[in-house]
């Protein structure tokens, strides 16, 4: 769940602040019967908030734009094949990182994924598209 501290807070604040309205609006026992369950669950969701750790906060445009793949080699696929990796950026600049799984060797191309691609490092074809 997506920012779940961040809504317990409101939550909790309403039905707080609604127990007040209704024990003021309705006063006697008919109020009171009303207003105390969504104040006693109000402040129970207030403490459950602010007990809970901060939430993760995303990554920065800088720690994106300087992320990278792991260079390890990867374990052999299905029948022994060669694994690799390929990501792409998806913002500008559009870049390509190839990781070949046999030496773990990682490069960076400008644009898009090749259509063909053979390992600098151990001369392996990793792939190559039919058209």
């Amino acid at each position: 769940m997506q920012h779940l501290r961040t809504n317990l807070f409101i939550a909790s604040w309403t039905l707080i602040l609604l127990a007040a309205g209704i024990s003021i609006g309705l006063p006697g026992a008919s109020g009171l019967a009303i207003s105390a369950p969504f104040g006693i669950i109000g402040g129970g969701m207030l403490i459950w908030a602010i007990s809970m750790r901060e939430e993760p906060k995303g990554m920065s445009e800088k720690d994106i734009s300087k992320w990278t793949p792991d260079a390890d080699p990867l374990p052999p696929g299905a029948g022994g094949s060669i694994m690799y990796r390929v990501d792409t950026t998806l913002d500008d600049p559009i870049r390509t990182s190839i990781l070949c799984g046999a030496c773990g060797h990682l490069e960076w191309n400008e644009g898009a994924k090749p259509s063909a691609y053979t390992c600098v490092d151990c001369g392996q074809e990793l792939w190559e598209e039919e058209e």
